[in-house]
């Protein structure tokens, strides 16, 4: 383009010279001098108009660069403040719950010294003259696993069905000998009702039980935990107290932890009792009745009370849904109930059940058939201990067993 407006100002600046030579009487030097002279201003003349017009857009992109650049300044700005309170807000929100959880353990050790005062009266008035003669050995053995802190929570899986998705884990005590074999419930339960040892070994289980759900709490692990309380406890006017008050401290987790008691004893229970599993239903805490025997269950009663979970073993499940003048609920339905029917009078009343001791497969499909919710037993998953490092976080205090290392 520069080139062709070159030529354009030689083209004027010769036909300039040529006129004056040719019309005006100017001699060819003279004429070639001006039409020389043309050609150069002509040049220059354009060449300043380019400078300006390059000057003028220079300007602008100058002007479009200090705009983006004080954009990015005023974005780096908003991010270095949104920085700065996302900051702010994390510190005090680790500082706030490092507070509450040392908060929290401060409550609980308070609370453990105080339950420990009582059982150390409790083991330490517990004589040969309480005990039968052949419980001597194995109550030996249970003082000095609690003694030993051999005290272990084995957690057992119950599914929803038919996915068999965990949806709760119930919480054994399983305490251990020195050799490190188990001694079951079934030989220490009686000798540890009768040397009134039950409040330690529900304090431990519940105490475990408390941490583990808040370990699944803080992985968003909406799972419940099953545990398993002796109605000795909830009806001894020296633990129960105590008991509450720990519940209390703890009510926020109310959704996830269930307190499981017998069938017999709930369907036998006393004004004492009635008045403990009222105290906590009123902070939120809900119950499961297990070892229930037939389904006729009385619903009304069952919800007044704040049961929501009825657990059966599936065999004997199977075979009264399916027998046509079976057992049936006690409900507001004013008719004979089907078997396939039973499942949805239950939830009617927020009560739901579930089929526990499932050791086949073919019961799984059995249960199936009458849409019963959740299932529990060896097909499923046995009992396990937790992991040895988690029973090292969720192990009580050192100076709770401590004071009980010193009884006896």
């Amino acid at each position: 383009m520069i080139g062709i407006l070159f030529f354009f100002y030689v083209a004027i600046g010769a036909a300039l010279g040529f006129g004056l030579y040719s019309y005006a009487g100017f001699a060819i030097p003279m004429s070639v001098a001006l039409g020389a002279v043309t050609t150069v201003l002509l040049g220059q003349f354009h060449l300043l108009i380019a400078h300006v017009m390059k000057s003028g857009q220079t300007e602008d992109d100058l002007r479009r660069i200090e705009k983006t650049n004080a954009a990015t300044r005023e974005r780096l700005d908003m991010v270095e403040a949104r920085t700065e309170s996302v900051e702010s807000t994390v510190k005090h929100e680790l500082t706030e719950r490092r507070d509450a959880l040392v908060s929290e353990m401060r409550q609980l050790e308070g609370l453990i010294d105080r339950l420990s005062h009582n059982f150390e009266s409790r083991l330490s008035s517990t004589t040969a003259a309480e005990v039968r003669p052949t419980e001597d050995a194995v109550l030996r053995h249970v003082k000095d696993a609690l003694q030993d802190g051999r005290v272990d929570l084995h957690l057992q899986p119950i599914v929803s069905l038919p996915q068999r998705r965990v949806a709760f884990y119930e919480g054994f005590t399983r305490l251990r000998r020195p050799d490190g074999s188990l001694i079951l419930p079934a030989e220490f339960l009686d000798a540890a009702r009768r040397a009134r040892l039950m409040g330690v070994i529900d304090n431990m289980l519940l105490f475990r039980c408390v941490q583990i759900v808040r370990r699944l709490s803080e992985r968003d692990r909406r799972v419940g935990v099953f545990c398993n309380i002796s109605t000795h406890s909830l009806t001894d006017d020296q633990f129960f107290p105590h008991f509450l008050e720990f519940m209390r401290e703890n009510r926020d987790l109310s959704g996830a932890l269930i307190f499981e008691i017998p069938s017999d004893r709930f369907e036998n229970r006393s004004r004492e009792l009635r008045g403990a599993m009222e105290k906590l239903t009123a902070l939120g805490f809900r119950f499961s009745i297990d070892h229930a025997t037939d389904l006729s269950i009385d619903l009304p009663r069952l919800q007044d009370a704040g049961v929501r979970f009825v657990k059966m073993k599936g065999g004997d499940l199977i075979t009264q849904l399916r027998d046509p003048s079976g057992p049936r609920p006690v409900s507001n339905v004013h008719r004979r109930i089907d078997g396939e029917e039973v499942t949805a009078v239950c939830s009617r009343f927020g009560v739901t059940l579930i089929a526990e001791k499932i050791e086949e497969e073919v019961s799984v499909v059995e249960v199936l058939e009458y849409d019963i919710p959740y299932g529990q037993g060896h097909v499923f998953g046995a009992p396990k201990p937790i992991k040895s490092s988690l029973m090292e976080e969720t192990a009580p205090p050192a100076d709770f067993l401590a004071r009980i290392s010193s009884f006896g």
